[in-house]
């Protein structure tokens, strides 16, 4: 429609919605400057730059602190944490399994040291994954402050005021009534709503109840625990520490580090830091299957009887097993292997010993055919290096070669293959005593010269080639592979996450509600109360709690059928 003019029959065309936009009169055809309708900050020109302010040094700041903080970025971390860690389990570790780390190198000569750069051998204390590892530790604190902040305050404010419309919430019900007290049908709501947990605060003629902030506390006690667990366990890697140790029978460990045949420790791990306490290995005992013949052999149970001697010089009897550690001074002793060493002594031609002791074999096999190495670097006319084979019971195959046909001795044999010439021991560089190169070195006994290898039974003596002396098999003793492992924070990470299961328990099954009871005063004077249910995440229930605290409020419906047909979908589920 349209409406006349002071000046005669011209439509005013701002006024007609069918008009078009641009039929509208200017602000010159109005006698006002185009100029003065615009805003302050109008840009002329369709080629004028338009952008944002300048963040600045600190505003570029702020930007990337919410972006680090966000909760998308903290679960991208997480994430990619999960995938660093992938490497760890591919290739072997130095921290666990340095022996693996050399074995590999020798493997694989081309593509060890491509890994090495890129810190696969050391995965854990990395620099890229020590970066995930504390932006992940960042971002966490930066979400989960915030929050809790957040949350505290929500837990102390009231309950929301009551929707002026509860009808139009989608589970809502009412009931109808005369002649009852507001104020006392009010007081009677809130009650009921305070013995079943609800949080109240009353509203003019409703009452507005709230519960289960409990699931968001599951929520932040979820997130706290991580970052808990990240914590923990970055003061269990600085302060803890963990090596290896193989003891044979009859011999002695003192935990220093200078003790141990490997060892990883912590940055505040010092020198002074271990407890110098001593176990002694008295006894190794195995017990194999023999009756199964589909496993003979297979190792049923290792059981080592040992001595603790403590720093101040008291002792005691212990045993350890295999899922049963020795607990020592905050340390765990594991018992992770055995195997046997030959007791092995080497004379010179005039009988004088040069070289005497317990030398353990590493098991190649399941029936423990096992290989040693032993140098004798003085007190012969050239040092000598020997490779040596042990068979626990030995058998012999059909191209003359040895096996072991069972793990336990029977009637075990030793055999040699024996090098002359430079160890390389007077370098001063350090050697494995489970490795002999022999490159640059003769080879005077074995498959490869003149001599055949040395073959010894317990109690044998054989001479050694060119006059060089007599090598002894005096007897064989056991050993055991023992692991001492050290983390302060271990019971921490333990509880934390405990936390983190409960944590994500009650944010998953705790719903969080809203509930409301209002009066409406109709306008015959009649009164109607209203019950009405909000939830804050998926509550299938929800619509059975509205019903169930008007049931108990005002009580049952009359005609069930009367209020489903005028609420329609909005009644209760």
């Amino acid at each position: 429609m349209s409406r006349r003019s002071d000046r005669g029959d011209a439509t005013d065309a701002s006024a007609d919605p069918l008009r078009p936009a641009d039929a509208l009169p200017s602000g010159a055809d109005r006698g006002v400057a185009d100029s003065d309708l615009r805003p302050s900050d109008h840009i002329e020109g369709a080629d004028a730059a338009i952008g944002g302010p300048k963040l600045g040094f600190v505003g570029s700041l702020r930007f990337a602190w919410r972006q680090l903080t966000s909760m998308r970025t903290a679960l991208f971390l997480l994430l990619l944490l999960a995938i660093a860690a992938v490497p760890g389990s591919l290739v072997p570790q130095r921290s666990s399994d340095p022996n693996g780390v050399s074995q590999y190198a020798q493997s694989n000569p081309d593509l060890f040291p491509i890994i090495d750069w890129f810190q696969g051998f050391d995965v854990y204390t990395s620099v890229w994954f020590s970066a995930i590892y504390l932006l992940l530790f960042v971002s966490l604190i930066g979400c989960v402050l915030p929050r809790a902040n957040h949350h505290w305050k929500a837990m102390r404010a009231k309950p929301p005021r009551t929707p002026g419309r509860l009808e139009r919430l989608e589970h809502f019900e009412s009931r109808d009534t005369d002649g009852v007290d507001v104020e006392a049908t009010l007081a009677s709501a809130q009650r009921l709503l305070r013995s079943r947990r609800y949080r109240t605060a009353r509203y003019g003629d409703s009452i507005s109840a709230e519960r289960g902030y409990l699931r968001e506390t599951g929520n932040l006690v979820f997130h706290i625990s991580l970052v808990g667990i990240l914590a923990a366990v970055a003061v269990g890697g600085s302060l803890g520490y963990s090596g290896n140790k193989v003891v044979v029978e009859g011999e002695p460990f003192v935990n220093y580090i200078g003790g141990y045949d490997s060892f990883n420790r912590g940055r505040l791990v010092g020198d002074d830091s271990l407890v110098p306490y001593r176990i002694g290995l008295d006894e190794l005992d195995v017990t194999y299957e023999t009756e199964n013949q589909n496993a003979v052999g297979a190792p049923l149970d290792y059981t080592a009887a040992v001595t603790v001697t403590e720093p101040d010089g008291s002792s005691r009897d212990a045993t350890i097993k295999v899922n049963e550690p020795l607990r020592e001074d905050g340390t765990d002793v594991y018992l992770l292997g055995n195997g046997y060493a030959p007791r092995v002594t080497v004379r010179d031609p005039d009988g004088n010993t040069v070289f005497s002791g317990s030398v353990p074999f590493l098991p190649q096999d399941s029936f423990l055919t096992s290989l040693g190495i032993i140098k004798v670097p003085d007190g012969l006319a050239e040092q000598i290096g020997m490779i040596g084979f042990f068979y626990p019971t030995p058998r012999q195959l059909d191209s003359g070669a040895f096996a072991s046909s069972f793990p336990d001795l029977n009637d075990p044999l030793l055999t040699f293959s024996v090098y002359t010439g430079d160890l390389g021991l007077d370098e001063g560089v350090p050697k494995s005593v489970y490795e002999l190169n022999t490159e640059g070195l003769d080879e005077v006994a074995g498959p490869n010269a003149d001599v055949a290898g040395l073959q010894l039974r317990e109690g044998d003596t054989v001479d050694l080639p060119n006059g060089l002396g007599t090598v002894s098999f005096d007897g064989v003793s056991r050993f055991g592979s023992l692991e001492i492992h050290h983390d302060p924070a271990r019971t921490w990470v333990l509880v934390f996450a405990i936390l983190v299961l409960a944590g994500l328990l009650t944010s998953l099954f705790i719903p969080r509600r809203r509930l409301w009871v209002k009066v409406v005063r109709r306008g015959d004077g009649s009164l109607e109360l209203q019950y009405a249910g909000l939830a804050r995440s998926d509550d299938p229930r929800l619509g059975e709690a509205v019903t169930d605290l008007a049931d108990a409020h005002a009580g049952p419906r009359a005609d069930p059928g009367a209020d489903a047909g005028q609420h329609g979908s909005r009644g209760t589920t």
